[in-house]
């Protein structure tokens, strides 16, 4: 007869993993493909930009004209190419992930674990894209200031300027680079977390993935400000903007018609709810809207204080310090989201 297992045993059976590797390996395997075809996106960018620098129609020669040299400078277009293409696949990701905790409409052609997945796919992409992006400026740093330091200084300087949020000390940079980087630094944490959801819990997993939309608008916005492409008014600064408006209807849809019951806003929740979580909801939603007419109107005029050529630029709006506060703010609402789903959690059991 065989003996009983004891009960520290089951119990360990029956536990989770902390990471769930059978989700992650489906993944990887689905995420050859759409890999490749983020790559093949970024090449196309970069022949298109490389050739508009060739044929001298490049905006970004009117303000530092000695990038004209496509074929030395050519680690620089290339840095331009994963950053356009990282934010063509951050678009992709966000627009999947919004359709994903919506209710589906009755005719909807694909299910939701495949949205899911491809979400999930895509977003490791993008992060890919976005680290692909920064090392390129990396090397091009390395490349343009070879003859004038160490190997020791040059590669610490180098990556002081693109890898540590606030180094890049120069320029529109010195607020652009820091957005980026804080863009791409919680994206790897906010979208990679799925998988050790088992660890962290499920509840508290999907309340902080919420927060990835700000990666999306911090990378929106470090683009506006250091694409060189786009400094300009123009067509193509106008379509990024038109680009925004379905992130905006889809984000206001995802409001009013969440996939989750508990997450719907009712009458109920204004009147007989807990005092602030009801109106604060409610308050999204209005944003939310705000939002959309104020994308509107941009796109429709194109005017959204972006450069003018022959014209000097004014002051920066927002400092270091704004962005580094308004970080500030934006952890300490994430930890106090984090420990009331901890202790809802503890209450709940």
């Amino acid at each position: 007869m065989n003996p009983s297992p004891s009960p520290e045993r089951s119990a360990g059976a029956g536990r989770r993993p902390r990471l769930d590797r059978r989700t992650l390996r489906s993944d990887l395997r689905h995420l050859l493909f759409d890999a490749t075809a983020a790559l093949a996106v970024t090449f196309v960018m970069f022949v298109v930009l490389y050739l508009r620098v060739e044929g001298g129609t490049s905006r970004t020669l009117e303000v530092m004209p000695h990038l004209a040299d496509a074929q030395r400078y050519w680690l620089y277009w290339a840095c331009q190419a994963f950053g356009w293409s990282a934010l063509l696949w951050a678009w992709i990701t966000v627009m999947l992930g919004l359709l994903r905790a919506t209710r589906p409409l009755p005719s909807s052609p694909v299910n939701l674990s495949r949205l899911e997945r491809w979400h999930r796919v895509t977003s490791v992409t993008t992060i890919g894209l976005m680290f692909g992006h920064a090392l390129a400026f990396f090397l091009e740093l390395l490349r343009e200031n070879a003859d004038g330091l160490g190997a020791f200084p040059l590669l610490f300087s180098a990556f002081v300027d693109v890898f540590v949020p606030g180094g890049y000390s120069t320029g529109t940079g010195q607020v652009a680079i820091l957005l980026g980087l804080i863009a791409l630094y919680l994206a790897i944490p906010l979208s990679l977390s799925f998988y050790v959801r088992a660890w962290t819990g499920s509840r508290l997993w999907r309340v902080l993935h919420r927060f990835v939309i700000v990666v999306y608008v911090l990378s929106v916005w470090h683009t506006l400000l250091y694409g060189t492409n786009v400094w300009f008014d123009g067509a193509f600064r106008t379509f990024v903007w038109a680009l925004q408006l379905p992130v905006a209807l889809l984000f206001l849809a995802r409001l009013l018609a969440p996939l989750r019951p508990e997450e719907r806003l009712t009458r109920a929740d204004l009147t007989r709810g807990p005092a602030l979580a009801g109106p604060a909801r409610l308050c999204g939603r209005l944003l939310a809207a705000v939002g959309v007419v104020v994308l509107l109107l941009v796109t429709v005029t194109g005017r959204d204080g972006g450069r003018t050529p022959g014209q000097a630029s004014g002051d920066m709006l927002v400092t270091q310090p704004m962005v580094w506060g308004g970080l500030a703010v934006l952890l300490t609402v994430m930890g106090a989201v984090g420990l009331a789903v901890r202790a809802a959690g503890r209450e709940a059991s």
